[in-house]
């Protein structure tokens, strides 16, 4: 009969083994949902992106105006021009131009790379900025965040004050700006044991993260959808 010590150090081992598909037990569960939900109705422009940033060395709502902070090559981006009208907007910040002009290609290819206004710089100084001027005040339909999870706490800060609040009348439901973040299960780490043999960088971020999911649980002007696909997604609606 095992020990509680040994279950613990077989569940730990569980979290370390499966990377960063945490929720799937195996890569060829993981495969048969992309065969199934996810390449069938891939868009053409996407699919090649997709196998495009698969192969880079880094890689081991009626929304008009929208903001991306970490864009990589562009996935996510991409995904988000597809779905906005001819004169949607995406504000996009990274802190690498490389990653985001190889699958900017791909983007012009789809014929949406006009929707998109890309800023090569730390996310934080443009949010103060943008803050600055009262019309930025819930302007924004629709913000994405896959970046530096050690400041996710710190743009919820400002990204709340950017979103627009939800403001329902009898006539016309208007759903209230909706932010994502992404990775909020970081690997599974965030009910791993406090002694899991984690990796250095899940160890480091996972407090992070938990620190984030923590406030947006208790946060009064949202509510909130924490989805249970690829690393964990939560998506936030502004309420007041």
């Amino acid at each position: 009969m095992a020990t509680n010590t040994q279950e613990q150090q077989s569940q730990a081992g569980r979290h370390q083994e499966v990377g960063h598909k945490s929720l799937l037990q195996t890569d060829d569960l993981y495969q048969y949902i992309l065969e199934t939900s996810v390449y069938p109705r891939e868009p053409e422009p996407m699919k090649e992106l997709r196998e495009l940033t698969a192969k880079h060395p880094w890689l081991l709502i009626n929304a008009k105006n929208t903001m991306e902070i970490g864009v990589y090559t562009g996935y996510s981006l991409l995904a988000t021009a597809l779905a906005l009208p001819h004169d949607g907007k995406i504000l996009a910040m990274d802190i690498n131009r490389e990653n985001y002009e190889l699958g900017l290609p791909v983007i012009q290819k789809a014929g949406v790379a006009h929707k998109i206004e890309f800023k090569e710089s730390p996310a934080m100084p443009v949010l103060d900025e943008l803050l600055q001027d009262e019309k930025n005040h819930g302007s924004y339909d629709f913000i994405f965040v896959d970046a530096d999870k050690d400041n996710y706490l710190n743009y919820h800060r400002r990204l709340i004050e950017l979103v627009k609040v939800d403001k329902r009348s009898i006539e016309l439901a208007k759903v209230g700006g909706l932010i994502g973040y992404d990775n909020t299960l970081w690997n599974g780490s965030v009910v791993a044991p406090a002694d899991a043999p984690l990796r250095k960088f899940v160890r480091y971020y996972r407090d992070f993260v938990m620190e984030l999911n923590k406030a947006l649980a208790v946060d009064p002007r949202i509510e909130i959808c924490m989805l249970p696909v690829g690393d964990g997604i939560t998506l936030c609606r502004r309420l007041k």
